[in-house]
């Protein structure tokens, strides 16, 4: 075990010789002073792991001193000691930023605890996490090599998510690639069974079936508007389930989780399809069909989410929701300004729908830009990115606005994204979509394996160009490349975050319900 070294600042000193006899045969380094000026001069002369300070000393009292370390050596953890139960000392204790707080008369498993905590904590946090881990390691595994349901799949990902953010707070991560060995077999299974079902969840009517894009504002928005008391409906573009997690703890303080839901997203997992199939509340073929004036197909050049509030109006009038709502696109900064601006006119609204499309961008960024990417070289810094972004934007401002109004808020976001690894040569005309996680085109040639192909779009309720038109999607970590310029282009994509496939990632996104505290 490292040797810890312990400064003990008591005017009593020789009273507490059991408890530092305790502490030395523990394995720590116990070094001793009478008062709070000989501890300052100590922390000056020499480095200290922790510092245990009583509270009522003659001349320089406790707090005085620990003023003079913080001042000195700001990162050193202090543990105050005091027989005082009075609420002003224990407020400016805290205010100071000290570690502990015990009051007397203390005993030797008390100090130990304290000590355990502030200096080993990372490392049995790190034990337990990697042992517990472990142990449900083989749950896992034989839950997705069952056959089982789509409300299962989103649990195993939830608790492989779980544990990602988990083994990334260990000190040395040591189980980080037992677990992402355990998400490419995941995902593997989990291609498997989209294969096996999606088609059928669109097309037989007395199935079980998870709820997908165009279902969720009728099954899960719709329900929770309520006449007088507005809702804010706030889609986050391509927000995976990792980087939610790291934006909820955020968020704890002023929102109460009411339900944290998942829901499936709709192919292709593009901003295109999915996110207009989550306004309009309709497949991408019936928004073909019914509304070829607000639909932009492959073959066009326009913005495909240019029609996101017609879209929007369509649904509610469908659903025959007769309130008072708007719709706002946060795409740069001053946009998002602009909404905290008119946060008071929102409030009369029944209900407020807020797209903001800062991740989409940074992913983007993240494939195009050398910076965006040293910046986040793998998934615990992208999901960082992620969360410093958030705690430093308007939407964070606009969160907080909304508790103190009182306001509910869904929260949720169109399709997430996968970091891509592998290549898969594909061969197509000039006119083959360019995403990288699905192709539409037609005399589509490729090798049969780890691709979920659809010959018949209308099957899959998506429109199609040409007679022959057929869409290709790439499952787990692959993404498609043409074998013209094929070592360029692969270099260039690999280790880039993606959508438009088939992943665990992209398909099951969050959709949460927070209520103000």
């Amino acid at each position: 075990m490292q040797k810890f070294k312990i400064l003990w600042a008591d005017d009593e000193i020789d009273l507490l010789k059991p408890h530092i006899l305790f502490l030395k045969e523990k394995g720590y380094d116990i070094i001793t002073v009478n008062s709070g000026l000989d501890a300052v001069e100590k922390v000056e002369e020499q480095n200290y792991d922790v510092v245990f300070l009583d509270e009522m000393m003659p001349g320089m009292t406790g707090l005085e001193t620990l003023q003079q370390i913080k001042s000195l050596k700001p990162q050193i953890p202090v543990v105050m000691i005091t027989k005082s139960e009075e609420e002003h000392i224990m407020d400016d204790a805290i205010g100071a930023k000290i570690a502990d707080y015990l009051i007397k008369p203390i005993n030797p498993n008390q100090i130990l605890l304290s000590v355990k905590k502030i200096l080993q904590n990372k490392q049995l946090i790190s034990e337990k996490t990697n042992l517990s881990y472990q142990q449900d390691f083989r749950n896992i595994s034989m839950a997705y090599n069952d056959a089982i349901s789509h409300d299962e799949w989103a649990e195993i990902y939830k608790k492989l998510t779980y544990w990602e953010l988990e083994i990334d707070e260990t000190e040395n991560k040591s189980m980080q690639e037992v677990l992402e060995t355990q998400k490419v077999e995941a995902n593997s299974n989990f291609a498997r069974f989209i294969k096996e079902n999606y088609l059928d969840w669109l097309n037989e009517p007395n199935i079980d079936k998870p709820v997908l894009s165009h279902q969720v504002m009728k099954e899960m928005v719709f329900p929770k508007v309520k006449a007088g008391r507005p809702l804010f409906f706030i889609v986050i573009d391509n927000l995976r389930l990792d980087q939610w997690e790291v934006i909820e703890t955020q968020l704890r303080d002023y929102f109460v989780i009411h339900q944290d839901n998942t829901y499936y997203s709709i192919l292709p997992t593009t901003t295109a399809y999915a996110r207009n199939a989550l306004f309009s509340g309709m497949m991408p073929l019936d928004m073909a069909k019914f509304h070829p004036d607000l639909w932009e197909g492959e073959e066009t050049d326009e913005g495909k989410n240019n029609n996101e509030e017609e879209f929007l109006k369509v649904n509610l009038k469908k659903n025959r929701m007769n309130i008072k709502s708007n719709y706002h696109k946060i795409l740069q900064t001053n946009q998002g300004k602009a909404v905290l601006e008119q946060f008071p006119n929102l409030l009369k609204n029944d209900l407020n729908v807020l797209v903001y499309n800062f991740v989409d961008m940074m992913s983007h960024a993240r494939t195009d830009m050398k910076m965006i990417r040293e910046l986040a070289p793998n998934e615990s810094a992208y999901r960082s990115l992620t969360a410093s972004w958030f705690l430093h934007s308007s939407l964070f401002e606009l969160f907080k606005k909304i508790s103190d109004a009182g306001a509910d808020v869904i929260v949720t976001t169109d399709h997430g994204t996968k970091r891509v690894n592998k290549p898969y040569k594909i061969i197509g005309d000039r006119n083959v979509t360019t995403n990288l996680r699905y192709k539409q085109g037609k005399n589509l040639n490729f090798e049969s394996g780890k691709v979920f192909e659809v010959n018949k779009p209308d099957l899959a309720k998506l429109p199609k160009v040409n007679i022959s038109s057929s869409y290709v999607f790439a499952v787990e970590d692959y993404f498609f490349a043409y074998p013209n310029n094929y070592n360029y282009y692969v270099n260039y994509y690999k280790d880039t975050f993606q959508h438009g496939g088939v992943s665990l990632e992209e398909v099951i996104v969050p959709i949460v319900h927070l209520q103000p505290k």
